[in-house]
């Protein structure tokens, strides 16, 4: 069996979200919906994909979706991402950590802060429907 890994993401990459085919390209496999802990913030990047930051203070809790994605295939799904974007652990509500996309620092400068709504989909008003 190949090696997976659990991969958390809040933005274009999840379900019906502009960028999920890259996900499915890559062998991704929608697990669940679920939270982070209530210490991330969230931005608008010009309105084309959020950027997330763990933070100590004024955070929220953000949705985000638990994908499984084969190792083999994390490189190149990571490639795909926009510049700014990269992958670390995303601790969930539930005090467990797992890989997710996170933001530089430099990414949000500048950018429309929307942690008051914890959610990408709230922004851009795209819901799943399952």
């Amino acid at each position: 069996m190949a090696a997976t890994t659990l991969l958390a993401v809040n933005g274009t990459l999840m379900r019906g979200l502009e960028l999920n085919p890259n996900m499915l390209k890559a062998g991704g496999v929608f697990v669940r919906e679920d939270k982070t802990d209530a210490h991330y913030r969230i931005w608008t990047i010009n309105d084309r994909h959020p950027g997330m930051i763990r933070v100590t203070e004024g955070g929220t809790s953000v949705a985000l979706e638990i994908w499984q994605l084969p190792m083999a295939s994390f490189a190149d799904l990571l490639a795909s991402e926009p510049a700014g974007l990269a992958i670390g652990k995303v601790k969930l509500q539930d005090g467990s950590e797992v890989l997710g996309v996170l933001a530089e620092p430099w990414l949000v400068e500048g950018q429309k802060e929307i942690t008051d709504l914890g959610c990408w989909r709230k922004y851009t008003g795209h819901y799943q429907l399952s």
